[in-house]
């Protein structure tokens, strides 16, 4: 059995197929998320201060699943370019402590509304 879990404190999904994250078999799993306001909007701004605007989101998000940051397993992170790998890292690394989740980041040509950076994640409940 799954269960959808949303929030206010995040984007909304509107009228794209996706749920902000699904809770199944004693797991969350997010969506992939990008540097979009609770309001929707893509923040304009420094790479540090988008990575920090997903990182809120995504803790909005397991919050609503009844987890945080040190039940997060797995993470993986997407960017467009390697160059900004180090920034991303760095932000990435402040929300989290060891024992840090596995995690891979993958380099694409593209992510959705022009993003350059969107990151999911996988909790214990």
């Amino acid at each position: 059995m799954k269960t959808k879990i949303e929030t206010l404190d995040a984007p909304q999904p509107g009228k794209i197929p996706y749920s902000q994250a699904i809770a199944a078999n004693g797991f969350v799993f997010t969506a992939g998320v990008i540097y979009l306001t609770p309001e929707g909007k893509l923040l304009e701004g420094t790479i540090e201060e988008q990575v920090h605007q997903i990182m809120k989101n995504l803790a909005a998000i397991l919050k609503a699943g009844g987890v945080g940051f040190t039940d997060v397993v797995k993470t993986t992170i997407y960017v467009t370019d390697m160059a900004i790998y180090g920034t991303v890292n760095e932000v990435y690394a402040s929300y989290l402590s060891a024992p840090y989740p596995a995690r891979e980041t993958v380099c694409v040509k593209e992510l959705p509304l022009g993003a350059t950076v969107e990151i999911s994640m996988i909790a214990a409940q």
